[in-house]
């Protein structure tokens, strides 16, 4: 499986992005797809995902400010990213909880990561 993120780069605080992220592969089916983030020197943190089912979650530092949205069944998801902090500045990694045509067993599969920098 192969996740392919774009949509980072620089903006203001206060801004706005949107990342995206594609899956594509031997993929039979997904039941998630979402985002985490690590800044420099700090553990990999939570942001948001989305089922299959259409439910949704975001972590506590994003909440009201970044929402989630994709086509699970064409296997994208979106990261509309508000009124941006500083704070927010990491490398957004994309993930997908999927099962392959070889392989039965429900993995979690990761993106490269695309920089988001929130500065003035």
């Amino acid at each position: 499986v192969h996740l392919v993120e774009s949509g980072g780069g620089l903006v203001q605080p206060g801004g706005s992005l949107r990342l995206s992220c594609a899956a594509s592969g031997n993929i039979s089916r997904i039941t998630m797809m979402g985002w985490y983030r690590q800044a420099p020197g700090s553990e990999r943190e939570y942001v948001a995902h989305i089922t299959s089912l259409g439910d949704s979650n975001q972590g506590e530092p994003v909440k009201g400010r970044f929402t989630i949205s994709g086509d699970i069944g064409k296997n994208t998801v979106y990261l509309q990213m508000s009124r941006l902090k500083p704070e927010d500045t990491a490398v957004y990694y994309c993930y997908t909880e999927a099962v392959t045509m070889n392989n039965p067993e429900l993995l979690i599969y990761w993106g490269q990561g695309t920089q988001v920098t929130v500065s003035s």
